[in-house]
C-alpha cells in the first residue's frame, strides 16, 4: 500500500509498504479521506517529542476492506463506511474504568509516539489502517467520505462543550476563529446559547456570521475582555472557550469569565509558558478552570450521530481537498494561518 511517511522533520516520502496484518478482532479499512491537523503541522515541523520515521493522520475515515474471524458479521460487513476511535485505551487503567479513556494512561506509552522498532503514528497517512472491530463507528451510506473526516475534530469540540453547562440564552465567548473555533461556535449556538467570537481575521469573522454566531471581536483593534464585558451588561461570559494556542490570550480567556463561570482551555498552548492567574477572582467568584483534550467515546459517538443524522454539515470548513500524491501541497495549505480544514484524499 501507499504511505505518507515523515522521515524526519519537513522530510516525507510516499513509500509502498506492507498492507497491515489483521488479528481475529480486527478490520481493515481503506482509507478515504483523512484530515490533516494543526498536530499533524506539529509533527511535520518537528515540533513534538514523538519518534521519526512516522506515519500521521488520526482524523481518517473509510470502508470495511476485510474482517477477522471474530468479528460480529451482524454488526459489521465488507465495504461498511466507519471511522475509528482513535485513542488507544487500555481499559484497565483508573481513568478508563472512570469513563475518562481520553486520558487513558497506557495511551502515551504506545507506539502511536514512539516506536524504536518501526514506524511510530496513528496511521491514517495511508491506504489502509487496521482497527479493533470495538473501536468502529459505523456511519450511514449517504454520509460523504468528506464529512466524515470531521468526525475526530468535531467529537474534541463535543468534549470541549461537555465540560460546561450551557443553559438557554446563556453568553458563550469563543476565542478564535479557525476550524475548531468555529466548530465550537457551531455547537455552542445548537446548545442555544448566545455566543460571541474574538478573532482578527475579518474572513473568519464574516465566516463565523455565517455559521450564526451573534457577535464578533477584532481583538487587534480593541480589547476583547472589555468588548466582552460591555456585550455581556459587565458580567462577562458565562462560559468562555479558547481555541488558540498563546499563552497571553489563555490568560485573557480567564479576566474575560464571569462569576461562577467556567473557561475551557482546548487548545495546548505553544509554547507552553506559565499563564499569571488572578487566583483570588477564582476563589471570590467562583471561577472554573479546565481543560478539554481528544475526545472520549461518549463525545465521539455524539459526533457520528451528529453528522450522519445531518444535524452539524462540518464540510462547509473544508479548505481543500487533495489527493495523497500531493502531499506537499495539502501540508503547505494547512499550514497557512488562515485556512478551514484541509483533507487528503485516497482512492476515488
Amino acid at each position: 500500500m501507499k504511505a505518507i511517511i515523515l522521515n524526519r522533520p519537513k522530510d516525507f516520502s510516499i513509500k509502498d509498504i506492507d498492507v497491515p496484518e489483521i488479528k481475529e478482532d480486527e478490520v481493515l479499512i481503506r482509507i478515504k479521506t483523512s484530515g490533516i491537523c494543526t498536530n499533524d503541522v506539529r509533527d511535520f515541523n518537528g515540533d513534538c517529542s514523538y519518534s521519526y520515521p512516522r506515519i500521521g493522520g488520526h482524523e481518517y475515515c473509510g470502508v470495511i476492506e476485510k474482517m477477522g474471524s471474530a468479528v460480529n458479521k451482524e454488526r459489521f460487513h465488507e465495504g461498511q463506511k466507519v471511522v475509528q476511535y482513535i485513542i488507544d485505551d487500555c481499559k484497565e487503567c483508573y481513568f478508563c474504568k472512570h469513563g475518562e479513556e481520553n486520558i487513558c494512561e497506557e495511551h502515551p506509552k504506545s507506539k502511536i509516539f514512539h516506536n524504536p522498532d518501526g514506524l511510530s503514528g496513528y496511521g491514517g497517512f495511508a491506504e489502509f489502517v487496521a482497527a479493533k472491530a470495538e473501536d468502529l463507528f459505523v456511519y450511514p451510506e449517504e454520509t460523504s467520505f468528506e464529512k466524515m473526516a470531521f468526525t475526530e475534530p468535531l467529537a474534541c469540540v463535543a468534549n470541549s462543550i461537555n465540560h460546561t453547562n450551557i443553559q438557554f440564552g446563556d453568553d458563550v465567548a469563543v476565542i478564535g476563529g479557525g476550524t475548531m473555533g468555529l466548530l465550537h461556535v457551531i455547537l455552542a449556538k445548537m446548545k442555544g446559547a448566545r455566543v460571541i467570537l474574538s478573532e482578527p481575521l475579518e474572513e473568519r469573522r464574516k465566516k463565523a456570521k455565517e455559521l450564526g454566531c451573534d457577535d464578533v471581536i477584532n481583538p487587534a483593534e480593541t480589547d476583547p475582555v472589555e468588548e466582552i464585558k460591555k456585550l455581556t451588561d459587565g458580567r462577562g461570559a458565562l462560559m468562555v472557550f479558547n481555541t488558540t494556542a498563546i499563552p497571553a490570550v489563555a490568560a485573557q480567556a480567564v479576566d474575560m469569565t464571569a462569576k461562577t463561570g467556567t473557561t475551557v482551555m482546548f487548545s495546548s498552548m505553544h509554547p507552553n509558558d506559565p499563564v499569571p492567574v488572578d487566583m483570588g477572582a477564582i476563589h471570590s467568584y467562583q471561577k472554573t478552570i479546565t481543560g478539554a483534550v481528544s475526545p472520549t467515546i461518549k463525545s465521539f459517538h455524539q459526533a457520528v450521530e451528529m453528522i450522519g443524522k445531518e444535524l452539524v454539515d462540518p464540510s462547509v470548513l473544508t479548505e481543500a481537498v487533495y489527493d495523497y500524491a500531493d502531499f506537499d501541497k495539502a501540508i503547505e495549505a494547512a499550514s497557512r494561518p488562515d485556512t478551514y480544514k484541509v483533507i487528503l484524499k485516497f482512492g476515488e
